[in-house]
């Protein structure tokens, strides 16, 4: 059997801390926030990166998505942040003097 303590969950937690000692779990939580979109990014820039040198991405049809129209919406977006990362990416590393074209 499972005894689950009602203080050990976050809204718990909150209610027993002071409130100086508040600050630093919302500040937690923002990094943790902040952890899981860079790691969002970052796939999505691996994906832009597959397309780029080898064409595939993953398949966006609408046939798949009617039950939810904006989920095709919102993958075309979450892709578009990948590209713009890899644009960026290779103008800024390639102004870079630590890397150089190779042909």
């Amino acid at each position: 059997m499972v005894v689950r303590n009602p203080h050990c969950s976050p809204r718990g937690l909150a209610r027993q801390v002071p409130e100086s000692q508040r600050a630093e779990l919302t500040v937690l939580q923002l990094g943790r926030v902040a952890h899981y979109a860079f790691d969002a990014v970052l796939i999505s820039a691996f994906l832009a990166g597959v397309r780029r040198s080898t064409g595939l991405t993953p398949s966006v049809k609408s046939e798949q998505f009617t039950e939810a129209p904006g989920l095709k919406k919102w993958i075309d977006n979450y892709l578009w942040v990948g590209e713009w990362t890899m644009d960026q990416s290779v103008a800024v590393l390639s102004s870079s003097s630590y890397f150089e074209r190779k042909r």
